[in-house]
């Protein structure tokens, strides 16, 4: 795997990433439960640096009260873990995965007699979209699948199993010849993309998609105080897919995909077919928050 590092902490301790494995009876491979975070390590002037490991912490447990998973370990047992894993690999930037799932144990739609297990796992992964999507925008195609109702799926914990639609809306996109898939739900309102929240700009107001049937994205949430700061009209409301046509701008928020504009959506251009100033006056201010540039900010960050 591109990017692989040398040790993966699970259930406690630290294997070799070669060797951190399950038998195949493992009941969430089956069944499809389990819940994890994305979060980024940035090499900051100050050092290695974890942005908003705390809320991402939080959001994992929260997920896991959900869906009825009791996670073994405190809280701060795991987010020290988390660390931990970042220094045993020694890199200063990374991509950071904890997972919570089912083990083997036992079989059948009931999970209750599965051990729960945990892991997290660092690797090396540059800009999810590409540098030069973050950089000229990239290529975005409205998904044929639909979104998860809120009553069908619990929509706000971050589950492996929840992330099936998305797999199938990105190799859609993939295949289509764009670099990303952009869902609606079954009202046909947009929701967010296959890992992303999303961002319109018109006429100089920022507009996102309520929470409803949406993961409470973290960048995304970072994204809008650093909106309220700068002064920037913020309207949050659903919307369908014609006012994403129309947009002045628009742009991707996430922790794989930080904040990545859209240039283009169905074949249609957003704006002007590039980055606008108001996406690309957000996207200086994240990655200065980010790299520890903004002092503001600091507190966002865990140094290693």
């Amino acid at each position: 795997m591109e990017g692989a590092t040398e040790k993966i902490w699970m259930d406690g301790e630290f294997l070799p990433w070669d060797e951190a494995k399950i038998h195949v009876l493992t009941h969430s491979l089956h069944y499809g439960l389990g819940v994890f975070e994305g979060i980024r390590c940035y090499n900051t002037a100050r050092g290695a640096a974890v942005f908003r490991l705390d809320e991402h912490m939080r959001r994992l447990y929260d997920s896991a009260r959900i869906v009825g998973i009791e996670i073994p370990y405190d809280r701060k047992v795991f987010r020290d873990a988390v660390l931990e894993t970042i220094r045993v690999n020694r890199v200063n930037e990374c991509y950071i995965r904890p997972l919570v799932w089912r083990g083997y144990g036992s079989m059948g739609v009931n999970p209750k007699g599965a051990p729960v297990r945990c892991m997290n796992a660092v690797w090396k992964w540059g800009a999810y979209l590409g540098e030069d999507g973050l950089k000229k925008g990239i290529r975005v195609k409205v998904s044929s699948f639909t979104g998860h109702h809120p009553n069908s799926y619990m929509t706000k914990a971050k589950t492996t199993g929840n992330y099936v639609v998305s797999q199938m809306a990105k190799v859609e996109a993939v295949e289509s010849g764009y670099d990303e898939a952009l869902l609606v739900d079954p009202e046909g309102y947009v929701t967010q993309g296959s890992g992303e929240n999303i961002f319109l700009v018109r006429d100089g107001v920022l507009k996102t998609p309520t929470l409803d049937g949406v993961l409470r994205g973290i960048t995304r949430d970072a994204v809008l105080s650093l909106a309220r700061e700068q002064g920037i009209e913020i309207e949050i409301a659903s919307f369908a897919r014609d006012e994403v046509y129309s947009a002045d701008e628009a742009f991707f928020t996430g922790t794989a995909a930080e904040l990545t504009p859209i240039r283009e959506v169905d074949g249609r251009p957003v704006g002007s077919g590039k980055p606008g100033p108001l996406t690309l006056q957000l996207q200086s201010a994240f990655f200065s928050a980010v790299n520890g540039e903004d002092e503001s900010h600091l507190g966002w960050l865990t140094s290693v």
